[in-house]
């Protein structure tokens, strides 16, 4: 199973910008260094109503990253 890594501040803010040219989600994912899925889901996911905004992005994510913690599962029980 592979490891889930949230987006940071500057990809959000990288991703945004790339957005903005035009570049398809497939170009955005290869220069961020995520999956297309990430960078689809991501824009998706935030977006409000003036399109997506990397700041009201992160600071959404990171209100439902305290809100909905992850129970951590242990090895071996």
């Amino acid at each position: 199973m592979r490891a889930y890594h949230r987006l940071t501040e500057g990809k959000r803010n990288q991703a945004y910008a790339l957005n903005k040219t035009s570049l398809k989600q497939n170009a955005i994912a290869m220069q961020i260094s995520v999956h297309k899925s990430t960078v689809w889901r991501e824009l998706q996911r935030h977006k409000g109503l003036r399109g997506y905004r990397p700041k009201q992005a992160h600071r959404l994510a990171s209100s439902q990253q305290t809100q909905f913690p992850h129970p951590h599962i242990l090895d071996g029980i």
